[in-house]
């Protein structure tokens, strides 16, 4: 079955996080926070503005993205779960699964 959003809404795979902490204990399914990560497998066309105007998505098809905790409408597509979300659901769009040692983040009004 294919599905189009409409609105501002997207369709969501969800991403599974790690089953072990840093230290190599391995989390039941139980002890595990419900995921917050995804990527976008469709996007409706946008929202309308106050005079009608379409206002077009910030997310595209293939985004990797990270939403609210407990946002979105979860259905099954046959064998896989996907979450249909609003845009405002939407906190951050990933832009690099890049390593933490690669940049060295600054403290806005820091000075050394």
């Amino acid at each position: 079955m294919d599905l189009q959003p409409l609105g501002d809404r997207i369709i969501v795979e969800v991403l599974e996080e790690e089953e072990t902490t840093s230290s190599g204990i391995v989390l039941p399914d139980t002890a595990k926070e419900k995921p917050q990560r995804g990527r976008v497998l469709a996007a409706g066309p946008g929202s309308r503005n106050d005079k009608g105007d379409l206002v077009p998505m910030e997310v595209a098809e293939g985004d990797e993205i990270i939403f609210s905790k407990y946002g979105g409408t979860e259905i099954k597509l046959g064998t896989d779960e996907v979450l249909i979300l609003r845009e405002s659901d939407v906190l951050a769009k990933v832009t690099s699964t890049g390593s933490k040692k690669a940049k060295k983040k600054e403290l806005a009004g820091a000075a050394a």
